[in-house]
């Protein structure tokens, strides 16, 4: 085994309860993640694929989709805990861990397999990372106006990697008419909740405590840049609707909605 892609699915949402099990337009959120994730490593052997959970519903749902699961301690609290105890307990330690979050099935095509190849290029940790054109800025402008920490974005090095995250839009822009005026695109990306790791890299991460400015912020990737891990990001085309996370019943609601409009894009594995 050379990776490991683990999929975190804890039961003890307060805001939508045992989320992973929860059926979006005929197929559980849980399913859901796992075809995407299975169809974007099918023609590579050395990837396994997992699911964390504390739950042995959830085990037993993921075995019957056919995913390999694993049980984890219910005292973990973040999705990167649980991967790292996932790839502690397989047979053979993994180069790379994949922490695929289970409440997002919708990413955008081909970033796992853009994150998977930047580790295989020697990054420490990759993440993907959507441009933004205006219009798209516009929209995400308006959100945050009634949910300021919703969406992240992220300022990036011309090489690709990350110098900054931030809940709030990053960077500001001067003189944005004349920009907006020579091209479509804005200078803005978008981040996506997909991070790849060397093991190493995620030992170290999980070993030292939550940082003051990753707690101002809410994004545990600030405690990656303040420890001086180095993070790629990977520039990935938009997927075909939002790719935000289901955490209500007002999203499913939304992403049944778009499926019945534009079709669904999860694979029929």
């Amino acid at each position: 085994m050379t990776h490991l892609v683990v999929i975190p699915a804890r039961a003890g949402s307060t805001r939508l309860p045992r989320k992973p099990l929860r059926l979006i337009a005929g197929r559980t959120l849980l399913h859901r993640t796992i075809a995407m994730a299975r169809a974007a490593i099918a023609d590579r052997a050395s990837i396994t694929l997992v699911v964390a959970t504390d739950d042995a519903d959830i085990a037993d749902h993921a075995q019957a989709v056919g995913c390999l699961a694993v049980m984890t301690d219910s005292g973990i609290s973040t999705g990167s805990g649980r991967a790292l105890s996932a790839a502690l307990a397989m047979p053979e330690a993994p180069r790379f861990v994949v922490n695929l979050q289970g409440d997002s099935p919708f990413q955008p095509e081909g970033a796992l397999g853009a994150v998977i190849a930047a580790l295989e290029q020697g990054a420490k940790v990759a993440t993907p990372v959507i441009a933004l054109d205006w219009p798209a800025l516009d929209a995400l402008r308006d959100h945050k106006t009634r949910s300021p920490f919703s969406g992240t974005t992220c300022a990036r090095a011309s090489d690709g990697e990350a110098l900054w995250f931030s809940k709030a839009i990053i960077p500001a822009i001067r003189n944005e008419e004349k920009l907006r005026a020579i091209g479509t695109r804005s200078p803005v990306w978008r981040h996506v909740g997909l991070y790849g790791y060397a093991l190493d890299a995620l030992r170290r991460f999980e070993a030292c405590p939550p940082t003051a400015l990753e707690a101002l912020e809410g994004l545990e990737q600030l405690r990656l840049l303040e420890l001086g891990i180095p993070i790629m990001t990977v520039a990935v085309d938009p997927p075909r609707f939002d790719s935000s996370g289901i955490d209500t019943e007002a999203d499913i609601v939304r992403v049944e909605r778009l499926i019945a409009e534009h079709g669904d894009p999860t694979p029929a594995l």
